[in-house]
Parts: structure tokens; C-alpha cells; sequence
């Protein structure tokens, strides 16, 4: 059957680097770090002490405090982001069938706030089972896309995605193929994630999976850098408004890129290790543009997972390799998280956002913090290392993948 088309219309994002979509591009442009010491509790204790939190973020600017008390962080900032990015689409919303607008949104883990303190108050108690009437609807993933609903009557398809890493990405492809298949008009597809708490840092700490350079957290996230020693925990939201081809011409819809494709996968191998050869990775990739009619040379851009790990770095460089073979040399590749650190759930949705600017303004943003080039790495490859670089981008992908094995590439075009 012949599927619709679909491209982007709208854009909200609240992050480390900045708290609206333009704050966040002179961001990633300028090459800014969003590291600094945790102060969203007292960290001392721990191994990392340090995580890309959103800065000067007061729930009670966009919503009655009543309300925010309601909500747990992660569903304050998707709230905020889907604010902005309805703005930003200028859908007119009592002209429209609200019946064919849907919202899904990914979260790797929820309201683990809420939980958390919920939990520990318990445990303070006489023995009497005393729990808040909102821990539940606070806590549970799916809250997010239903307070959106909520707010603004959508109808349409609603539903969380949980895929860790990639939630937000496959938020994005499920809402781009309810649309493709006619089910539904315009979605909101994105993602959230609050997990700078005690918690958060604690479970990634005792995986040795974030990076402790306490004494310059500024540099700490290092992708691709021979000394690099894990990722830097960040929070905060993005989101997308994609909405059918046809429908936004009519209405002169600003339009940001096209959305041609999605791939997903599995590695099918470990619970937080990623397949050494990167298989799953290149599965993914091959899937994504498969689905988006593309040839590998046709791909100018890959913003990558690049968590800056010791081992996911350099499987995904080897899948990148096997995919593309000697066009990998003309790809730009770039991790954004080396500024705005890993917002897990909501790693997809903001990275998105960055492969969609990137097309817009012909500006590859940098992979900061490269001080010493890693022998393990072919470094003829172009990581766009420290200064974004000028560039006419027609075609870039997007990587995001996730403990358990769980792998999502998106494709989108300018038009």
C-alpha cells in the first residue's frame, strides 16, 4: 500500500543546555556543556557527583502550583515541551478533528522521584501504610502522554513507549507509522526523563556506567576520546509535532524536515553490554534505511548514540563502518550527548531535534571533550571533534539504543 507522508511541523525541547528549542540550538552550536555539580541533592557520597540537570527550571511559571504538585519532574517537563511545541506548529486546535491528533511518548523509567520518596517516607513510619493519593498516577510512564491529552482534549492514539535508551526514538517511529497508515493526522511523539535523584545516580554508579571525573565535569562527557570513562546523567524533555504531508501544505504549515523512515532491532545479547561487533547497531541502521528508501550514500549526517563508554563507542563505530563502508569517511558523525550528557528516555526526542536543526541550518554541532584520539577507533572517520562545521545536509539519521538490547534509527530529509 502506498503510505502517507509525514514531516515535522512542530518542535518543543527543555534540556541541560538550554530551556526552549532556540536555547538549546546556540547550545549545541556554541559547543556548551551542561555539566556542573549535582544540586538537586547532596551528592557528596557518591562516586558521581555531578549530572547535566536543567537549569532554573520553577514548574509553577507554566502551571498552578496545585497542579505541579500532581506531577512528577519528568511529567513538568513533558508538559513544558509539548506546550512549546504546539505553540510552535501553530495548529489551530478548535478548527481541528481531535479525534485524529494522539500523543506517545517515551520514558525509559517514569516517576522513580515519586517512587523514591514515596518508598523511603514509608519506611519511616510507625507501621501504618501512609502513601500520597497521586504516588501511583505520579509514578507510571504512561502519565506523561495522558496529562497531555488531558490539557488539550487529543483523542487520538496514546500510549508510553519503554525501550530505555531508545523509548523516545520509538515514540517518534510508532507515531510516524500511525500516521503513514492513516490512523491518525498529527501526533505529539517524544519523551522525558527525571532521574538526577539518589536513586538514578546510585543504581548507575553500581553499574560502573557513569563517568567520575568530579574534578572537571565540564570535560567529563567524552565520546570517542581515548579516556573517556562512561556517560554523564542528564534529564529534561523533547518533542515533535509530525502531522500528514498534504494536510500541513494546505494549511502553510511551517515545515522543519521530513520524516522518511525508522529502523529498529535488537542486539539479542546482553542486559547492558552492547554486542561487541555491533550487530545490532548495523541491523538497525540497514532497517532505518530500508524502510526510508535510502542508499547509503545518500546519508551526509549520523547523529550517534555516543555515550562516550569504553565499549558502546567503539561497536557503534564498527557498525557505522560495516554499513556505510568507504562512505563513512564523507558521513559527519556527532554526539550530542557530550553537551547535554544522556537524558536516557528522552535521549531520542532531543536528538531528533538536533538532526532536524542540523538539516534546517547546514550546521553539524560538535563532539566536545576530545583531548586524545583512541587507537581503537579509525580516526580518519569525521566525528566533527570540538567545533561544529558548515555543511548542506540533505539526509541524516539519528541512533539511540538501550539496555537490554533495544536498538531505534530515524531518517529525516529536508525538503
Amino acid at each position: 500500500m502506498d503510505k502517507r507522508r509525514v514531516v515535522v511541523t512542530g518542535l518543543g525541547a527543555l534540556t541541560p543546555i538550554g530551556n526552549t528549542v532556540n536555547e538549546y540550538w546556540e547550545g549545541l552550536k556554541n559547543g556548551v556543556s551542561g555539566a556542573a555539580p549535582i544540586t538537586l541533592f547532596d551528592a557528596s557520597l557518591f562516586k558521581t557527583q555531578f549530572a547535566c540537570e536543567v537549569k532554573n527550571f520553577d514548574p509553577t511559571q507554566f502551571m498552578h502550583p496545585k497542579e505541579a504538585r500532581k506531577m512528577d519532574r519528568f511529567t513538568q517537563f513533558a508538559m513544558v515541551a509539548a506546550d512549546e511545541a504546539v505553540l510552535d506548529s501553530k495548529i489551530d486546535l478548535e478548527k481541528e478533528d481531535l479525534n485524529r491528533i494522539g500523543v506517545i511518548w517515551g520514558a525509559g523509567i517514569g516517576g522513580i522521584k515519586t517512587f523514591q520518596d514515596e518508598v523511603s517516607e514509608f519506611s519511616k513510619g510507625n507501621g501504618t501504610p501512609r502513601f500520597n493519593p497521586f504516588f501511583i498516577p505520579k509514578m507510571i510512564a504512561d502519565i506523561a502522554p495522558g496529562q497531555i491529552s488531558i490539557k488539550y482534549g487529543f483523542h487520538g492514539p496514546n500510549f508510553a513507549t519503554v525501550s530505555a535508551c531508545a523509548s523516545s526514538s520509538n515514540a517518534i517511529i510508532d507515531a510516524l507509522n500511525y500516521i503513514r497508515l492513516g490512523h491518525a493526522d498529527v501526533m505529539l511523539a517524544g519523551g522525558s526523563e527525571a532521574t538526577v535523584i539518589e536513586a538514578g545516580i546510585g543504581g548507575f554508579n553500581a553499574l560502573q556506567a557513569l563517568s567520575t571525573r568530579n574534578d572537571d565535569p565540564k570535560t567529563a562527557s567524552r565520546p570517542f576520546d581515548k579516556d573517556r570513562d562512561g556517560f554523564v546523567s542528564g534529564e529534561g524533555a523533547g518533542v515533535l509535532i509530525l502531522e500528514e504531508y498534504e494536510r500541513a501544505k494546505a494549511r502553510g504549515a511551517k515545515i522543519y524536515a521530513e520524516i522518511i523512515g525508522g529502523g529498529l532491532s535488537a542486539d539479542a545479547y546482553h542486559i547492558t553490554a552492547p554486542h561487541p561487533e555491533g550487530l545490532g547497531a548495523k541491523l538497525v541502521m540497514e532497517n532505518c534505511l530500508r524502510d526510508a528508501g535510502l542508499q547509503p550514500e545518500e546519508v551526509d549526517v549520523i547523529n550517534v548514540h555516543g555515550t562516550a563508554t569504553p565499549l558502546g563507542d567503539i561497536s557503534e563505530v564498527k557498525a557505522i563502518q560495516a554499513v556505510f563502508g568507504d562512505h563513512a569517511y564523507n558521513i559527519n558523525i556527532n554526539s550530542t550527548k557530550s553537551m547535554t550528557g544522556h537524558l536516557l528516555g528522552a535521549a531520542g526526542a532531543i536528538e531528533a531535534i538536533a538532526s532536524i536543526l542540523t538539516l534546517v541550518h547546514g550546521i553539524v554541532p560538535p563532539t566536545i571533550n576530545h583531548f586524545t584520539d583512541d587507537d581503537q577507533l579509525d580516526n580518519k572517520l569525521n566525528f566533527t571533534f570540538n567545533v561544529a562545521q558548515n555543511r548542506n545536509v540533505n539526509v541524516a539519521l539519528s541512533n539511540t539504543f538501550g539496555f537490554g538490547g533495544h536498538n531505534a534509527c530515524i531518517a529525516f530529509r529536508k525538503l
